[in-house]
């Protein structure tokens, strides 16, 4: 089941969220090496400090364990827990996200993690450096393995025009109850409204339908029978924006009013 967040990642991402660049991923990536060594310095010194008194095979036990905390262990739940984002990426907006767009899951994250260890640090970088270079979406070998890409978290946001209200649906969102979604769900209602004429018929129809779905929850009654995913979307957003407005005004001729007699 899509969250909010998930749709605003999923859906959102594909539209409007370029894949970053080579640049942006090499000075992440250098980032993420930097701080690599400062976990891995702790974990080895942890390691040295437990088996100091063990014999020799214990200690190359935990040397393995070790490495295999800081190379996979330590990426994979730092992705994780952050959805698709590292150190670097934090600090340069980028985040990892699936083919489709969704939220990077564990076996993505752990693919990538596994496969960066030799392309990454054993080949010092250069496949991963040559491979976003002929790569559309900027890929290193670990994201078409994992079925991942990096795309820019941050980016300047031009929101298009307010959808118009569709004139058969005017009478009915006069009168419908319009509750509050989610910011991630209006925006992402937004954004499909603004890329309708772009879409093919069924990508159309398949986020046309899912954003109604999530629509319908705050809406009542429902619009007409028959009506299109995508007019019931533009009635709601008119609508909202409509009243929105209106609310606006009266509060500030309420305030106008309470200063003049001020």
């Amino acid at each position: 089941m899509l969250t909010a967040d998930d749709l605003v990642t999923g859906e959102a991402v594909a539209l409007d969220l370029p894949p970053a660049t080579v640049g942006a991923r090499m000075g992440s990536g250098l980032i993420d090496v930097a701080a690599m060594l400062v976990v891995a310095t702790g974990v080895l010194f942890a390691a040295f400090v437990a088996t100091a008194d063990a014999d020799a095979a214990l200690q190359h036990v935990a040397l393995v364990c070790s490495l295999i905390v800081v190379f996979v262990v330590y990426p994979t739940t730092m992705e994780t827990l952050t959805r698709g984002k590292s150190w670097g990426k934090l600090a340069l907006g980028l985040r990892v996200v699936r083919d489709d767009a969704g939220t990077v899951t564990v076996q993505q994250s752990f693919v990538r993690a596994l496969i960066g260890i030799v392309e990454i640090y054993v080949l010092l970088g250069g496949p991963a450096f040559f491979c976003c270079l002929v790569s559309s979406h900027g890929k290193r070998i670990g994201d078409y393995a994992a079925g991942t890409y990096v795309v820019r978290d941050r980016v300047h946001l031009a929101l298009p025009p307010p959808p118009a209200m569709p004139a058969p649906l005017a009478a009915w969102a006069s009168t419908a109850d319009l509750g509050t979604p989610p910011v991630g769900l209006t925006l992402a209602v937004r954004q499909y409204l603004a890329r309708l004429p772009t879409l093919d018929p069924a990508s159309r129809d398949r986020l046309g339908a899912m954003l109604a779905t999530r629509i319908s929850e705050y809406v009542a009654p429902p619009p007409p029978p028959g009506t299109a995913s995508w007019d019931f979307l533009a009635a709601v957003s008119a609508a909202r924006r409509d009243r929105d407005l209106a609310r606006l005004h009266r509060d500030e001729t309420l305030r106008a009013r309470l200063t003049a007699r001020g």
